[in-house]
């Protein structure tokens, strides 16, 4: 098996070159800035490569030739990145005969329904959101063969490798930061190892269709917060909570991805926060 991990660098980027090269893959993977550094990294060949630029997409596909690519890249509320870069990827893994998994996000959805299973269709609220929806919406239609998955809040194993949410509840508990984690912001966090492994399934597989990558357990920004401070051994009542609804920050409240369905199709067992943050 010879994968292409596009962000490589990232952090589920990181975890998928790690598993992949572990799993004895020939593993190459892409950076904007800078190469990985991590366990795993040097088993990986490392190419740079702008999603900005088509051609310079089809560069590193005639380099690697990978039967399989994996596009787990981040570019935020950045369109040329997140939306168009994707789309690029899917066209030309389309042309080479790859099988993509491309990685979007439960930001395509509002919160109107609460629950989202694998086959509601997008309706954004911010522009990270709304790139992401026009990135797998265009996937679907260019790539109909690709694996297409949503996931929400992926969580590490903490420490300064951990992911966004992770630093943020170490920086609000030494008081090195200032904010809130919001009690009415729910989401369905994922183990970046579960996710990871799950999608290079995925990729292994040739599934295509519409995945949903989510923990089992349903939980408050705040709630999680505790989570990781309690594993973590840090004073939990340390940290603010307060309501979104009261904040001028955009977005859904409650997201909860529904992975019933994708669970019967994946060997890979998706835990809920509850389990992967137990204290030890």
């Amino acid at each position: 098996m010879k994968v292409l991990i596009i962000g490589g660098s990232g952090f589920l980027g990181t975890e998928l070159v790690r598993q992949a090269t572990a799993a004895g893959w020939e593993t190459a993977a892409t950076y904007c800035s800078r190469p990985g550094g991590t366990a795993g990294a040097a088993g990986a060949s490392w190419h740079r490569l702008d999603l900005r630029s088509a051609g310079h997409i089809d560069e590193v596909l005639a380099a690697v030739a990978p039967s399989a690519v994996i596009d787990a890249t981040s570019g935020g509320s950045d369109w040329a990145v997140t939306a168009d870069g994707s789309i690029r990827v899917a066209m030309a893994a389309m042309r080479r005969g790859c099988h993509l998994v491309h990685v979007s996000s439960d930001a395509v959805f509002s919160g109107s329904r609460i629950r989202y299973d694998e086959t509601c269709l997008p309706d954004p609220l911010t522009p990270y959101g709304a790139a992401k929806a026009a990135a797998e919406t265009a996937v679907r239609l260019l790539a109909p063969s690709a694996a297409v998955a949503r996931t929400s809040l992926i969580i590490g194993h903490g420490g300064s490798g951990g992911s966004v949410h992770e630093r943020l509840v170490h920086a609000l508990a030494a008081g090195t930061h200032h904010g809130v984690l919001f009690t009415d912001d729910i989401r369905c966090p994922v183990h970046v190892e579960d996710l990871a492994s799950a999608l290079l399934e995925l990729a292994l597989s040739g599934q295509a269709g519409m995945f949903h990558l989510a923990g089992a357990d349903a939980l408050s920004r705040h709630e999680l917060g505790v989570l990781i401070a309690r594993r973590d051994g840090l004073d939990a009542a340390r940290l603010p909570a307060g309501r979104r609804a009261d904040s001028l920050v955009p977005g859904p409240l409650d997201v909860r991805l529904d992975s019933g369905a994708t669970q019967e199709r994946v060997r890979t067992r998706l835990r809920g926060a509850g389990e992967f943050l137990q204290v030890q």
